[in-house]
């Protein structure tokens, strides 16, 4: 759930990038960090743990403010991918307001997105996280490789749920912002119901995701 603190009147948004090790979820960040304009960015934090690290950084260090004065910020993380550093992940994951699990799209990494999926679901149910109604991006990333799962494949897979799924080349940039932009669909609503985004503060569903989004070039 969003942090809302009333004193300063402003609301802070976790994102969180989940999914197995090596499968793009710090290419991710970066490439966002990358992409947003000097002004906007906010310092790369890292969090060095043994054969892995999480990332993390404020998306617009100094948030914006809806037409009431509500400040919003944005945080990004990313989560450790190695099964070792369970107990980490579900630390990065309390309290996220939305997530994107980055799979792998090469065929010999079918299992192991299977396996860390489950393990996404597993410690959300422990940290107080509805898996069914939390806001949810599924992003295919590494398009660009050989020997990787077809279109049609994936989506047959995923068709009978109810997630985004997006494609992505994330070391070459591409589907990054298309992925944060449907996650930021599905955050929405949930952050309206919760603090009436539209009908206290005058920000509607396209403000809030152009707000964002607008600045990633």
């Amino acid at each position: 759930m969003a942090d809302f603190d009333k004193d300063n009147n402003r609301l802070l948004i976790k994102l969180v990038f989940y999914g197995p090790a090596l499968s793009g979820k710090t290419t991710n960040l970066t490439a966002l960090h990358d992409l947003l304009a000097p002004q906007y960015k906010g310092d790369m934090m890292i969090l060095e743990t043994r054969n892995d690290r999480t990332l993390f950084f404020d998306l617009l260090p100094l948030g914006f403010h809806a037409p009431s004065g509500l400040l919003i910020k944005i945080k990004l993380y990313t989560v450790p991918g190695q099964v070792a550093h369970d107990t980490t992940r579900k630390a990065v994951l309390s309290r996220a307001d939305g997530i994107v699990f980055v799979a792998d799209s090469q065929l010999n990494q079918v299992i192991n997105n299977a396996e860390s999926f489950q393990n996404l679901e597993e410690n959300a149910s422990k940290v107080g996280i509805d898996f069914n109604c939390v806001p949810l991006v599924v992003q295919f990333n590494k398009r660009d490789l050989a020997g990787i799962l077809s279109v049609e494949d994936i989506r047959a897979r995923w068709k009978s749920t109810p997630w985004p799924v997006i494609f992505a080349e994330a070391l070459n940039r591409k589907g990054v912002i298309e992925t944060l932009s449907a996650l930021l669909e599905n955050v929405y609503p949930k952050l309206d119901a919760s603090y009436q985004l539209n009908a206290q503060h005058n920000l509607t569903k396209d403000a809030f995701v152009g707000q964002i989004i607008d600045r990633i070039h």
